[in-house]
Parts: C-alpha cells; sequence; structure tokens
C-alpha cells in the first residue's frame, strides 16, 4: 500500500485550535498539505506549531456560522495558494441538558455551529471544487447523531442532518470527483473530558482518530460513507434497509403489525444509493405483484 500524501493540496480543518481538528490539521501538515486552520480565536498556535515542524499553514479566526467571514477566508486562501482541495468540518460545541429542560437558545446554538456552519463552509468552497474537478469533504457526525443519546437530543438532531447532507452531497459531487464522507470520533476533547473517567481519556487521544479522517479525504477515499474511529478502532456504521414485505394494495395497520417482525428481521439488508432506489424498488415490487 503506497504512503497517502496531500503534496500540493490545500486543507480547511474547522475547529482547528485545539483538540480533533488539531490533530487532524497537524496530520494533513505532517504528510505535505498546506493547512488552514479556523477557529473562534484559537488559530495561532497551531499554525505556529505546524511551522516550527516544517510545514506551512495560515490561520483564520472566525466563526462557521458567519457566511460573510467564511467568504473572506476562501478568498483569502484562493488569492495566497490558488486551490482549495479538501474541507474537513470540524468545528462543534455542546448545550447539554435533556429535551425537556433545553430551550430553544442551546438548540439554535448548537444547529448554528453544527448545521448551519457545515452548510456554509461547504457551499463556499463547492464551487471552486467543482471547477477543479477535484474536492474532499469530511462532516463530523457523532454516535449520538447515529444512535441517540439522553440529554443531547440538540446535539443528536444536528449530528444526524450533517449525516443527510453528507449522503445529498456524495450524490451532486460524484461528477465532479468531489467526494463527500463523515467521521463519528470517539475521543478525549475539551467537549468529552467532562463526560469520560480518566482511564478512558488516555485511551481516547485525538491522534487516533485523524488517520480515519485523512483517509477519507485522501485521492482514492470512498463517498458517502461513515466511518467511526477512535482509540485506534475504526469501524463502519451504515444505513441499511431490508428487502421490505408486500402486504397488498390496501394495507391496514392491523397488517404492519402482523409482519412486523417478518420487516424487521429480513435478510439481505443493504444500503440504498439515493432516495429514489426506495421508491424504485417499492414499485418494482408492487408491479410483480400485479403480474
Amino acid at each position: 500500500m503506497s504512503e497517502i500524501r496531500f503534496d500540493g493540496q490545500v486543507a480547511i480543518v474547522t475547529g482547528a485550535g485545539g483538540g480533533l481538528g488539531r490533530a487532524h490539521a497537524l496530520a494533513l501538515a505532517g504528510r505535505g498539505a498546506r493547512v488552514v486552520v479556523m477557529d473562534l480565536g484559537g488559530a495561532q498556535p497551531v499554525v505556529d506549531e505546524i511551522a516550527a515542524a516544517g510545514g506551512e499553514a495560515m490561520g483564520w479566526d472566525g466563526s462557521v456560522s458567519d457566511a460573510g467571514a467564511v467568504a473572506a477566508l476562501v478568498a483569502a486562501v484562493m488569492d495566497s495558494w490558488g486551490r482549495i482541495d479538501i474541507l474537513i468540518n470540524n468545528a462543534g460545541i455542546l448545550r447539554d441538558k435533556s429535551f425537556a429542560k433545553t430551550p430553544l437558545d442551546a438548540f439554535d446554538a448548537v444547529m448554528d455551529v453544527h448545521v448551519r456552519g457545515s452548510w456554509i463552509c461547504t457551499q463556499a468552497v463547492w464551487e471552486i471544487m467543482r471547477a477543479q474537478g477535484y474536492g474532499r469533504v469530511l462532516m463530523t457526525t457523532s454516535s449520538s447523531g447515529l444512535y441517540g443519546n439522553f440529554g443531547q437530543a440538540n446535539y443528536a438532531a444536528a449530528k444526524g442532518a450533517v449525516v443527510g447532507l453528507m449522503n445529498t452531497l456524495a450524490i451532486e459531487g460524484a461528477k465532479h470527483n468531489i467526494r463527500v464522507n463523515a467521521l463519528s470520533p470517539a475521543a478525549a476533547t475539551q467537549m468529552t473530558r467532562d463526560l469520560l473517567p480518566p482511564e478512558a481519556l488516555d485511551l481516547l487521544a485525538p491522534e487516533t482518530v485523524s488517520p480515519a479522517a485523512l483517509f477519507l479525504v485522501s485521492r482514492n477515499a470512498p463517498t458517502k460513507t461513515i466511518l467511526a474511529a477512535g482509540a485506534g478502532i475504526v469501524a463502519l456504521p451504515a444505513i441499511t434497509e431490508t428487502p421490505g414485505v408486500d402486504l397488498g394494495p390496501a394495507p391496514r395497520p392491523e397488517d404492519v403489525a402482523e409482519a412486523f417482525d417478518r420487516i424487521a428481521t429480513q435478510r439481505g439488508a443493504e444500503p440504498l444509493d439515493a432516495a429514489w432506489a426506495q421508491t424504485r424498488k417499492f414499485v418494482e415490487m408492487a408491479e410483480r405483484r400485479r403480474g
């Protein structure tokens, strides 16, 4: 297997002033990328760290949810380096409370950074990547968004939303060689340090997650793929659908209830390539019924 390198490429990493973003930025720079370190007030130390190691980086202090600031950043990068190959949407915040006790402003704040921020940053580089005929975009989801977690309804909603964004952008970007994936990290960061015992924190260094991130933004990356990573372990969460049970042209709720075990436990569950694949499957099954 040849070494994965990023020589001649330009990468933007949001939320890169610490934790996972810092680890991603350092890892990309260590493999030849010129890195834009974006963070709200903490970019320069990481830029200095990259420079001290012989890499090339620029810092940008600003919010991912500020469309004007992001546009200015992208313009500055293009003026300096002339291209943008990689975007890692890593910036995030927590506002944890049980659903019943979560005020609307805590929901808005989390959605603003995770969903609006990912949208704004990706849209800001999208046309550049289309024109280049090359781009790699990485969303950051979470096990909370994939599976749920008590006290994180707002965070889970946001992290689930970026998976939906990934799925559609992977389809829209395919003909332009833009590949879009998602990372579900398990890491000891400022966001998680109060949630995990010390012995777990020792295992979950952010640096153990970054190899999966770099693979997902590499030249030979897959697309529309989620990888979960932490403590040196990498797994693939997948959204699949069972083949389906034909309940006739006018099913009743009772028919669904009676068939539920068959619907849920069928063998042959598989991922679908797009929303219309499900519609096509249902129509084809119904047409077979009609003969």
